[in-house]
């Protein structure tokens, strides 16, 4: 595509680049995979490769040198297939509200392209590619594929989802997902064939090497890095604290958030689990450790609890004992009195409907409210 047709050495200057930089992840992350800024690494690009940098003009590519443009795209790894940002139409809404989903993702459609085109015409550029670079524990990996115009005449609505706010669709080439609220586009890459890879060595101690190279001192109880982000580059996925089961998207009244609430044998009124879909067992089966096996989960507030996935098909995120996360989640944070149901209106009011986990490693992990679409966008980025 691009980068193996540029000179060998400015592509070995471009590699050492970023992984010098991944290099001082640990200033900034606590995660195995290194940690890289977008705009670092199109200013590397741009440095090593002797490109044209774009990245602050309003136009579709990051770069552009020997007719070629080039949108770079930096993003973790993950399963190889995730959706990524590459347009944002805020200022186009007027365009497509209240339009059916077709039509909608059609005027999307032209919107793009003519975004493309415009930037062809401006910087004299013939064709456009995707340069990925994707992260995965102590490795850098680089993907280019082209930049196609979106397929109007092939359009096919894959999803809609529930609550209206996510259309999928796919044109014959490529998967796509139109963020309604967010006035987001986003494209699947599909990274299975790389084209570079790169050993990242990730300095246990980056502060005490940037002492020797810039000559001061660290005083001992100033070693602790400062994490700009610690969940930056950590592994993550989103559970929903609803079900979508039946006509109404809604919290069961008997199951989940209100398992205390079910037939049969007398439960603790903080029994609760948090349901995990089939799905993210399928696309995540590395994620959580093996059924009742218990880890460390932390709450926002910092508690540490026990916990473990449970019951048929692991389908159950529960702590030990049962009543902590009960305790925690309808008492303390939904403010809720015990043997109140706790419904999807609740969640509305509190513009939350799901949690995220992030993994820390396997043994420890930690959990924090979403906002009122983070499943579904969340969802509709995985195949």
């Amino acid at each position: 595509m691009f980068l193996n047709n540029q000179p060998f050495r400015h592509r070995e200057s471009y590699k050492q680049m970023l992984s010098s930089t991944g290099s001082l992840s640990n200033l900034f992350s606590e995660s195995d995979s290194p940690y890289l800024v977008s705009r670092n690494v199109e200013n590397a690009f741009c440095e090593a490769l002797g490109a044209d940098n774009l990245g602050r003009s309003d136009c579709s590519a990051d770069a552009s040198k020997d007719n070629i443009g080039i949108g770079i795209k930096t993003f973790l790894h993950g399963n190889g297939k995730t959706l990524q940002k590459i347009a944002e139409f805020n200022k186009d809404s007027d365009l497509y509200r209240g339009k059916s989903p077709k039509e909608l993702i059609l005027t999307i459609a032209n919107l793009r392209n003519e975004r493309i085109k415009f930037t062809k015409r401006t910087y004299n550029i013939d064709s456009m590619v995707y340069h990925c670079v994707t992260r995965k524990p102590n490795k850098i990996m680089i993907f280019e594929e082209s930049m196609d115009l979106i397929q109007a005449e092939s359009i096919k609505i894959l999803k809609v989802s529930n609550n209206g706010n996510t259309i999928s669709f796919i044109d014959g080439l490529h998967e796509y997902s139109f963020n309604i609220t967010k006035s987001t586009l986003y494209k699947r890459f599909i990274t299975e064939k790389c084209i570079e890879e790169i050993n990242v060595k990730i300095l246990e101690k980056p502060y005490q090497e940037l002492a020797k190279l810039f000559g001061f001192e660290i005083i001992p109880n100033q070693t602790k890095p400062i994490i700009a982000n610690p969940y930056e580059n950590l592994e993550f996925i989103i559970l929903p604290l609803f079900s979508d089961r039946g006509s109404k998207r809604h919290v069961p009244e008997k199951s989940g958030l209100n398992q205390w609430n079910a037939s049969g044998r007398t439960r603790n009124p903080n029994e609760i689990y948090i349901p995990i879909p089939r799905w993210i067992h399928r696309e995540y089966h590395l994620f959580f450790p093996p059924r009742d096996k218990p880890f460390q989960l932390r709450l926002p507030d910092k508690t540490i609890l026990s916990a473990k996935v449970c019951q048929d098909n692991s389908k159950a995120l529960m702590s030990n004992p049962n009543k902590s996360l009960g305790e925690w989640l309808l008492r303390q944070v939904m403010n809720l009195k015990e043997k109140e149901l706790l419904t999807y209106d609740v969640l509305e009011k509190l513009n939350i409907d799901s949690v995220i986990v992030h993994k820390h490693d396997d043994h420890n992990y930690s959990i924090d409210f979403c906002e009122m679409g983070s499943y579904d966008e969340f969802e509709n980025r995985n195949p």
